[in-house]
């Protein structure tokens, strides 16, 4: 990843934490909320700008460029300690999850019955471990690269399949909103990546959408969750019919 992209990701990460919106960005610096999507979006950003954003949002420079650096050494996945220390605490692992996926403390609260000081405290454990780094009212940054993935065959994943896929796919998928779709394809190793980093920004958008819905009342919104899996493999009784 280049330079530029780096520090877009620090700024984005740090607005983020400061629980500023697209929209909350562009009501502070004067544009419209499609022209802060697509500095974001095309990477393209003046470094007047990037001053001018950090000056808007009381965000220190010099934090988004130290940010910059220190993602090169972010690590792309939990140590086997890590994960285990994770899934020995459900509540724990739940509040990893919604960090993952950049939600506030406001959020989670809201969500499960968890109170603020409890949350807290878990996003403190979340420090410990490395997960997170925790900053003054309750907000956080995240101490894990943008490609950050589980363990493959790890606690996380094993708990994943034992507690979360039957029930998962338990359900019809026939409601509004949701699908369920099951595409082989034969890929290059090449196309395959390429797929991989459209699933990884597809995650993203659901953040981003995540934290649009935030201002709606909550009688409007509806928990959803994206359960994605991707890798080479075929159902062992399509195998039995290859020629």
């Amino acid at each position: 990843m280049s330079s530029p992209d780096l520090i877009l990701d620090s700024l984005r990460a740090r607005l983020r934490a400061a629980g500023i919106t697209h929209k909350a960005l562009a009501a502070r610096i004067g544009v419209s909320e499609s022209s802060v999507k697509r500095m974001f979006s095309q990477k393209d950003m003046a470094l007047t700008r990037l001053a001018e954003i950090c000056q808007a949002t009381d965000i220190a420079l010099e934090d988004v460029l130290r940010g910059a650096l220190d993602t090169q050494a972010q690590p792309d996945a939990l140590s086997l300690a890590q994960e285990t220390a994770l899934v020995a605490n459900p509540r724990l692992l739940l509040v990893a999850i919604c960090c993952l996926g950049h939600w506030s403390v406001e959020q989670i609260v809201e969500t499960y019955r968890l109170t603020v000081p409890e949350c807290v405290k878990l996003l403190a454990e979340l420090d410990r471990l490395g997960l997170i780094e925790l900053k003054p009212l309750n907000h956080y940054l995240l101490r894990v690269s943008n490609a950050f993935r589980w363990l493959p065959d790890g606690p996380v994943q094993h708990y994943f399949r034992e507690h979360v896929v039957e029930d998962y796919f338990a359900g019809r998928f026939d409601g509004a909103g949701e699908t369920l779709m099951c595409l082989p394809a034969r890929l290059s190793r090449a196309d395959a990546a390429e797929l991989s980093q459209r699933i990884a920004a597809l995650a993203e958008d659901l953040a981003r959408l995540h934290q649009h819905s935030r201002r709606l009342p909550a009688g409007e919104r509806e928990g959803y969750t994206l359960l994605l899996g991707f890798r080479s493999w075929e159902l062992a009784a399509f195998t039995a019919l290859r020629r």
